[in-house]
């Protein structure tokens, strides 16, 4: 399998399942962050409350800016693993871009979403 420059179909399909797992996974956290943000789970007493607590207010608008960070950093994620699901429909997945060799299975198991083999990025530094 590593002497050709494409995966067989059957470890494709064992990329795209755990691929696919860490998408249904990487959305159920994003809902969870853009909650936190809405702050969806609230009693609704925000507005009865003394607003004057300077400190609360900016702890409170430092937690919504950490979570918009999140939510930006885990769209991202879920672009980078749907768009390693159209390099599997394409038959390019796990191809480095940069040496054109196939990166290894284990890099990929952990990284699924890797487009660059541990050579490619060690010549990065």
């Amino acid at each position: 399998m590593e002497k050709s420059n494409n995966y067989s179909d059957e470890a494709l399909q064992e990329f795209k399942k755990i691929i696919e797992e860490k998408i249904a996974k990487a959305q159920k956290d994003l809902e969870l962050i853009r909650s936190a943000y809405m702050n969806d789970g609230n009693n609704g007493t925000d507005d009865t409350s003394p607003t004057f607590k300077a400190f609360e207010e900016g702890s409170e608008t430092m937690s919504k800016e950490a979570n918009t960070q999140l939510a930006i950093r885990q769209e991202k994620f879920i672009r980078d693993l749907k768009n390693a699901l159209i390099r599997i429909e394409n038959k390019t997945y796990g191809v480095c871009r940069v040496t054109g060799k196939l990166i290894s299975p284990e890099r990929l198991k952990l990284v699924p979403h890797a487009t660059l083999s541990i050579e490619a990025k060690n010549m990065q530094r």
